[in-house]
């Protein structure tokens, strides 16, 4: 039960993240995107459907193509059998039908993983569009977390008049950056998806790259966190009922 992603319960998150945003930024376009994510979460679920269940009618096609050809080869063997029975042929001859039958046979093996490798790189287009997708909307979530710095709640007075508009409190910015690391997460597991059921290392490779990048965003994201965690602490007013810890002597 617990060994595979459950695309529900995902979309589930993502509805549970979008009311928490919402109740908390109204006006915020990090509401928008976290709609967006969920619909793109929606939309995966045919998507990925059709990635897990064998395309019959193509697989069908191929195997009558590949079954005319091999037709059509045995028949052309049979007729090069018979024209040799009925020829008396040199050493010479023979090893140059040989040579130009194993060619051939080569085109035609060529031919037939070419045929078979059909249904693999169709699955594997789609899968690589929805991960660019993915891919983009990750660096959109970074976009909007990218000017909203804590030190400049620290130092406001320093702010010049390019600097964008700052009306968080340290709380309120705490939990937008949560969000968006939240967000991107959940980019990285949609990501996921697409390689549970397809056994592609091109598709794994592109859900390699989509975590990581999530991953890498969701750590600066994460210092920004400490760094309001640190302001915080340094703010925050000692108990006057509540004496310091001791601290400890070394022994002499």
């Amino acid at each position: 039960m617990y060994r595979k992603l459950n695309r529900e319960y995902i979309v589930a998150t993502l509805v549970t993240l979008g009311n928490r945003i919402r109740e908390r930024f109204p006006e915020s376009n990090l509401n928008r995107i976290c709609a967006e994510l969920r619909e793109i979460a929606t939309e995966s679920g045919a998507r990925i459907e059709r990635l897990r269940r064998p395309h019959w009618p193509l697989r069908i096609g191929v195997f009558l193509v590949v079954l005319a050809f091999v037709v059509v080869a045995v028949t052309a063997a049979l007729a090069v059998r018979g024209l040799l029975q009925l020829q008396g042929l040199t050493i010479a001859d023979v090893l140059q039908g040989l040579d130009a039958g194993v060619n051939e046979m080569i085109l035609f093996a060529l031919a037939i993983y070419f045929l078979a490798s059909i249904e693999g790189r169709l699955k594997r287009r789609e899968a690589l569009r929805a991960l660019h997708e993915l891919r983009c909307i990750a660096h959109v979530i970074d976009m909007h977390q990218l000017t909203k710095d804590p030190e400049a709640l620290a130092s406001p007075a320093l702010a010049t008049p390019s600097s964008p508009q700052r009306t968080m409190t340290p709380f309120q910015l705490s939990r937008y950056l949560d969000y968006c690391s939240e967000m991107l997460s959940l980019t990285s597991k949609l990501a996921a998806l697409h390689a549970q059921h397809l056994k592609d290392p091109v598709v794994l490779g592109a859900v390699n790259d989509v975590e990581a990048l999530a991953g890498g965003l969701s750590q600066h994201i994460w210092q920004k966190i400490m760094l309001l965690d640190a302001e915080a602490g340094r703010n925050a007013p000692v108990s006057p009922s509540r004496s310091p810890p001791p601290v400890a002597k070394a022994p002499a």
